[in-house]
């Protein structure tokens, strides 16, 4: 074989594993963003939270357009007349970029940039830039690109000259449109199996970590919450643990596990994982998955909630739904009311008072409620053995034989469905049979 042969077979095999995305991004103006929502009875409030993502993401928010409709135009999401109006909004402010407040069909993102001659793009990609931006691990970062890619797979095809415009800023420095936007199909399909290899084999890593704490018999409390919630500052007052602290969304994507010791004597281990957000991007969930089985495996769930949001409720619903989807709805939760020490006295009884005293009203940041806090853990989380009743369907005659070895199985009975089994269980057993069991676990703080 030539030098010349080795070199080229070389540098194909390389640039197969190389990212498609670019590692720059910060530009050095400020994107000027018109926002826009399209939904029943919105309200311009209604994209706060749009604007608070654009501005982390290094868009200055310049314009809001609201259509209220039963249902998106299949062709351009918002009607023709709103259109217009959009239109109108660029070029009075002269705005470098519209985003929207949902995930755009590839059609309906290709025909609104040839309509406006602007870059457009929607929530799915706005949150995946602000990902990316806050990545740092190895891992962190290859469950970004991952879900970068497979956003981008299937929005490559007829973008021709609206493409070509995406040459950086937001949804595009970090993501598709800085280097090659005409990127191979193919090489981004062989990219995605690389980093699914990669990620399974960092998954495997923190399996056996996870697995040893889980052995330890050690009790691990999962924090959850909405982002910017505040629950890196929470978990540095509880646990002195110095994670990154900003005042931005999505600040914290790489989880943290330090131990803390409960005032009744018991010790656990507490986590810290990335934030949830309304209309959080399948993608990103599945990308996450293995961090986010963080929580998923957890024993108990601190839910940190900013109570100074108005959208208080919206936000603990938004971070229930994730925690349904990742298989964590069991899981017996306590409530944290964060940020209290910005409500007057009468705001703080009118917000606890929604909660019927489940809650814990705190203050990561002025230390404020935090023993209670730690008592209310202690109260909360479970004290093993544990008595269960499951009901393991057929094929998971692992599971029963893993209950036989490790835990005291009380009873057993044959059923149509599978077989019912009573067991004494710990730590890891009722982690390993959580998904089966016929009645929820308790829990505190649920409003």
């Amino acid at each position: 074989m030539s030098d010349r042969s080795r070199r080229s077979r070389g540098d194909h095999r390389t640039s197969t594993l190389e990212s498609p995305l670019s590692a720059t991004w910060r530009p050095r103006v400020r994107e000027k963003a018109v926002l826009v929502g399209v939904g029943r009875g919105l309200e311009e409030s209604d994209l706060d939270e749009l604007a608070a993502l654009a501005d982390s993401a290094g868009a200055e928010p310049v314009a809001r357009v609201l259509q209220t409709r039963q249902e998106p135009n299949p062709a351009t999401f918002v009607g023709r007349g709103k259109l217009e109006e959009v239109h109108r909004e660029v070029h009075r402010t002269g705005a470098d970029v519209v985003i929207l407040d949902d995930e755009l069909s590839p059609g309906q993102l290709r025909n609104l940039e040839e309509t406006l001659k602007v870059k457009v793009i929607d929530r799915t990609a706005l949150i995946l830039d602000i990902f990316a931006l806050h990545a740092r691990s190895r891992e962190g970062k290859a469950q970004v690109e991952l879900a970068q890619l497979s956003y981008l797979l299937p929005r490559l095809r007829g973008w021709g000259e609206a493409m070509s415009r995406m040459a950086g800023g937001i949804g595009a420095r970090r993501g598709p449109g800085e280097t090659k936007l005409e990127v191979d199909r193919q090489h981004i399909k062989r990219r995605i199996a690389k980093l699914r290899k990669d990620l399974k084999d960092l998954a495997r890593t923190r399996e056996v970590k996870r697995s040893r704490r889980e052995r330890s018999g050690i009790p691990q409390i999962a924090i959850a919450g909405y982002t910017n919630a505040g629950k890196s500052t929470l978990m540095n007052a509880l646990t002195r643990a110095n994670v990154l602290v900003a005042d931005q969304l999505f600040a914290t994507l790489d989880p943290t596990v330090r131990r803390i010791r409960l005032p009744g004597g018991r010790s656990a281990t507490l986590s810290d994982t990335v934030g949830f957000v309304s209309k959080l991007p399948h993608d990103l969930v599945e990308a996450f998955r293995s961090t986010l089985e963080e929580v998923a495996r957890a024993t108990l769930i601190l839910h940190v909630a900013d109570a100074s949001s108005p959208e208080l409720e919206r936000q603990i619903d938004a971070v229930r739904t994730v925690l349904h989807e990742i298989g964590a709805s069991r899981i017996p939760e306590v409530l944290a009311l964060n940020k209290i020490d910005l409500l007057s006295e009468h705001e703080r009884a009118r917000v606890t008072a929604r909660f019927d005293g489940r809650a814990v009203p705190v203050s990561a940041l002025a230390g404020e409620g935090l023993e209670g806090l730690l008592w209310r853990l202690d109260e909360v989380l479970p004290r093993f053995p544990v008595d269960v009743e499951v009901l393991l369907p057929f094929g998971r005659e692992d599971v029963l034989a893993m209950l036989h070895r490790d835990a005291e199985v009380l009873s057993q009975e044959a059923r149509e469905d599978g077989t019912l089994v009573r067991a004494r269980v710990n730590e890891r057993e009722l982690a390993a049979v959580r998904g089966y069991r016929l009645e929820p676990e308790p829990a505190a703080g649920i409003a």
